[in-house]
């Protein structure tokens, strides 16, 4: 259980065709098909969609503050899914510059996860409610420059599974690889996405 198969959902414009790729992630519990409903409240005009499907609907078993030898080794075969599927998205002739992220909850942990150890220019990312994994961070584990590349992170102030303390400290390692990170916090928001979210992902992400 918990090693993950390249089971993907596509949608919108086919990779070849499309100028932009997105990846989406879902959450514990969830599915590619939930995540990928998103899509038709974003603004994702000749975008590619690719959904990885986790094995046992979870990326990993247990909270993202555990220790991640305790998540092991579920969360490296999520992130060695995800650079594969940045390998076949550049492969198929989209630069990594406009590849961009997207997740909630576990997906998005995984999301800020990923591009935060393999740092470079991308289109951007999105992590509804999400921050990086580990008991303790290490800042030696995220590596690279993410010059300039949008970043948003949103949460609820408290929610029941992110702490934002984590969140800020998520924020602070992004933000010294040169990501523009924007923080938005929701007073009392329960544990889902809202529509000032999605806007705000268009805003300061997808927009054009």
């Amino acid at each position: 259980m918990y090693i993950h198969s390249k089971q993907i959902i596509t949608a919108g414009t086919p990779i070849p065709q499309a100028k932009k790729a997105i990846i989406m992630l879902h959450g514990r519990g969830a599915s590619a098909n939930n995540i990928v409903e998103l899509a038709s409240h974003l603004n994702l005009t000749d975008t590619g969609i690719i959904a990885p499907q986790a094995a046992g609907h979870s990326w990993y078993p247990y909270s993202f503050m555990a220790p991640v030898e305790n998540n092991e080794p579920a969360l490296s075969a999520a992130l060695t899914l995800i650079g594969e599927l940045v390998n076949d998205i550049t492969a198929q002739g989209i630069d990594k510059k406009n590849i961009y992220f997207l997740g909630f909850s576990q997906g998005a942990c995984l999301t800020l996860e990923y591009v935060a150890r393999n740092g470079a220019e991308y289109g951007g990312a999105i992590a509804f409610t999400g921050g990086l994994i580990g008991q303790k961070l290490i800042e030696e584990n995220y590596k690279g420059d993410f010059q300039g590349t949008p970043i948003l992170i949103t949460t609820g102030d408290p929610d029941p599974h992110v702490p934002l303390s984590r969140v800020q400290e998520s924020v602070a390692i992004v933000k010294k690889m040169n990501a523009n990170i924007l923080l938005k916090v929701y007073k009392g928001r329960q544990h889902t996405i809202t529509a000032q979210e999605l806007a705000l992902a268009e805003q300061h992400v997808l927009k054009e």
